[in-house]
């Protein structure tokens, strides 16, 4: 069958099998108990809110439109045939056949997932024939949308919506006369005289149809890897092209572990997978079966041979030849951030064997943006939506690169890449841009007791932008206003940046917005290897001061560095504070008040030179203590401006004091800020942060004409 259909979410009891899986014997033969079947049942029903599973009927219209599309294949190949004269006897057994592949063929494909799919051709068709005649043909059925090919791509291939289903098909032509229906694409001396994007087009339905045949019960397989890739799409570790793992990787891991336990059950092989994977000695590789060599001079994973496949960190070998790592992306960050899910999956499935939790636990979302106090945001802009696809794609597929120049740093001890991306803010209302934004978390190394850390992170972007644009330039794809910005936020700033739906639920506050803050559900569950945008919610925008960007153009000044100035201002209703004195109580009464009002007066304009007293000192030590000191001296100056404003509305001859008591309190606190100003953790503390619900994508965060500077950077002061 071209394309075995994956069955409904069926759980079926392991049965033993005297055949052997994978380069190892199993770890335990175990039956399954009752326990693990109902703790199964359990996994089955968590797993259906998340959209895991596709309902019959659009299983059964997937089938349907592979059947017309393997139709149409068959049809342009006879077509074909007929042009270039072969005898009418070939022409009738000729065949052709669409294979899938991914998760599609694997069986565990979500709701409104796309299709991987191959185009197998006999040898007289041309790969310069499918870009041309069978794209003609595709034009020309009612049901294709969005039709385009990529053909100058690594792996070339043509995209369409059939029937609102979307499709990737590759190409690949075999040194075969005819195509029988019965064809197996393991068969390894189908590689024989094909060129290299032939091979590469094989290379996905050959590794699925391997990991396929080399699990003990595909039922029990599939249910796990459902569970799987669930969990690392909520905990954000799902994404071949960002350093973490894609589909085949997570595939080829549960394949693994089914083969350790032949005879266990989901529930079991969920815990096991993390059991497993948590204590693995990496670089160790996974392998499922032993590698063979063909003898067709393919480059293969081999670090006995190959220098570079030795610093591969977390080797997973695909089965079919030739052998490929298929986590070659994986970094010292990605690793260590995948290892630590690991070991708290492995905690939480104890705790669910044990009747501890339920399985909805495993798939709660962290959240990155609590997890550390210091964010590189990485923004990516061009001036039209197709320009910014492009620019996005090419962007994207560098950031394991800054990921990488970030762990060299002396001072950095992980970076940690938000597989999903962002929209960003707009450089201004008039003019037309798309933004996209990363968001990636930074632990800087422990400091000792007395140690300030200067960190110079100019160089590590420098490199990354200049090889994003030099890439750009050479594939002729660079336009003018195609943009990277670098930022370092602060993990209290990020909620200026980013939309409320990645924000944790604050406290409530006064303000009306805040009190609308929800936290909002992400389906995650989608196929993907790429990082999933998240839309922006609707919201009143909201102004944000920031600090004066740099722009970086290609290969010259380094990306913008920003850091945002949040304020707390208490606004004073004097009305409503001052109580009318009945006019009855006489002079007396307002006599007394005046003086009170007087002594108020001196003892808040004592404060305020106190106040700047303080801060010259601070300004001579930066001394803490000062600082604190000569904040509530200011404080308590315009607190005492109450009672002293309260008598003074009401007597017009010291209106000329008053004026002059508020040109002290003001003049203070603008010397206060001039002066603490270039240092930012004492702007920080002085004027906490208040968390505003906005989105931003109106804001204009970049000023229209920045001001240029030679050497662009982010330089960073961290005290313990």
């Amino acid at each position: 069958n071209a394309f075995p259909f994956p069955s409904t979410n069926q759980v079926l009891l392991g049965r033993e099998t005297p055949k052997h899986y994978g380069i190892t014997s199993p770890i335990s033969l175990a039956q399954a108990k009752e326990a693990d079947l109902v703790l199964t049942h359990r996994l089955t029903e968590a797993l259906k809110p998340y959209g895991v599973f596709e309902e019959e009927l659009e299983l059964q219209r997937r089938i349907h439109v592979l059947g017309k599309l393997n139709t149409l294949v068959k049809e342009w190949i006879r077509d074909v045939s007929e042009t270039k004269n072969l005898p009418a006897s070939v022409i009738e057994t000729v065949g052709g056949k669409i294979f899938t592949f991914g998760s599609y063929r694997l069986g565990v494909h979500t709701k409104g997932a796309d299709i991987d799919a191959l185009c197998v051709a006999p040898r007289h068709v041309e790969r310069t024939d499918f870009f041309s005649s069978f794209l003609d043909k595709l034009k020309e059925q009612e049901e294709v949308k969005d039709l385009r090919a990529v053909e100058e791509a690594f792996v070339p291939v043509i995209k369409l919506s059939f029937d609102s289903i979307e499709i990737d098909i590759l190409f690949a032509r075999l040194a075969l006369q005819t195509i029988p229906e019965n064809l197996d694409l393991r068969d390894d001396g189908l590689l024989k005289n094909l060129d290299i994007r032939c091979i590469r087009s094989l290379n996905g339905c050959r590794v699925t149809d391997e990991i396929l045949h080399l699990v003990p019960n595909i039922e029990n397989f599939r249910l796990t890897l459902r569970t799987i890739k669930l969990w690392a799409k909520r905990h954000n570790i799902y994404s071949n092209i960002l350093g973490f793992l894609g589909g085949v990787s997570w595939a080829m891991l549960v394949a693994r572990t089914c083969q350790l336990y032949p005879n266990a059950v989901a529930s079991t092989l969920v815990h096991k997978f993390f059991l497993v994977f948590s204590k693995w000695e990496w670089p160790n590789p996974v392998l499922l079966k032993q590698p063979e060599d063909c003898n067709l001079n393919l480059p293969v994973w081999d670090p006995r041979v190959t220098p570079s496949d030795r610093y591969h960190l977390m080797p997973i070998i695909t089965p079919a030849y030739p052998q490929q790592n298929s986590t070659y992306n994986v970094s010292a960050s990605t690793r260590a951030v995948m290892v630590d899910e690991f070991k708290q999956g492995l905690s939480i499935t104890d705790e669910i064997l044990q009747s501890k939790a339920e399985w909805a636990k495993l798939f709660e979302a962290p959240n990155f943006f609590q997890k550390y106090k210091h964010y590189i945001v990485l923004l990516a802009s061009a001036p039209t939506e197709k320009q910014h696809l492009e620019w996005v794609g090419l962007v994207e597929s560098k950031i394991r690169i800054l990921v990488g120049n970030l762990e060299k740093n002396e001072f950095i001890t992980l970076a940690h890449v938000n597989p999903q991306s962002f929209p960003g803010p707009k450089e201004s209302r008039e003019k037309e841009e798309v933004s996209t934004m990363w968001v990636i978390g930074v632990i800087f190394k422990k400091m000792e007791a007395s140690e300030n850390l200067n960190v110079d992170l100019t160089i590590d972007i420098q490199s990354f932008t200049d090889t994003v644009y030099r890439q750009a330039m050479n594939s002729k794809m660079f336009e003018a206003d195609m943009k990277i910005q670098a930022m370092h936020v602060k993990r209290r700033q990020l909620h200026q940046l980013l939309p409320n739906l990645v924000m944790p639920k604050r406290r409530k506050h006064s303000t009306e917005g805040l009190r609308q803050m929800n936290d909002s559900s992400l389906d995650l569950s989608l196929d993907s290897d790429n990082s999933m945008s998240v839309p922006s919610p609707t919201a009143v925008p909201a102004t944000v001061p920031t600090s004066t960007p740099v722009k970086c153009g290609p290969l010259g000044p380094p990306p913008i560095v920003k850091l945002f100035f949040g304020s707390c201002c208490s606004q004073v209703n004097e009305d409503s504070m001052s109580e009318e004195i009945p006019a009855s109580e006489g002079e007396v009464k307002m006599e007394a008040d005046i003086k009170v009002s007087m002594h108020s007066f001196y003892l808040s304009v004592c404060l305020c030179l106190i106040s700047l007293c303080l801060i010259s000192l601070c300004l001579i030590s930066l001394s803490v203590l000062s600082l604190s000191l000569s904040y509530l001296s200011l404080f308590l100056s315009l607190s005492l401006s109450l009672c002293f404003t309260h008598s003074l509305t009401h007597n017009s001859c010291l209106k000329s004091v008053q004026i002059i008591f508020y040109m002290v309190c003001i003049s203070t606190l603008v010397c206060l800020l001039l002066v603490l100003q270039p240092n930012y953790n004492i702007i920080i503390l002085l004027f906490p942060q208040r968390m505003v619900s906005a989105d931003l994508s109106d804001v204009p965060l970049l000023p229209a004409n920045p001001i240029p500077v030679v050497k662009n950077s982010i330089k960073l002061r961290l005290s313990r």
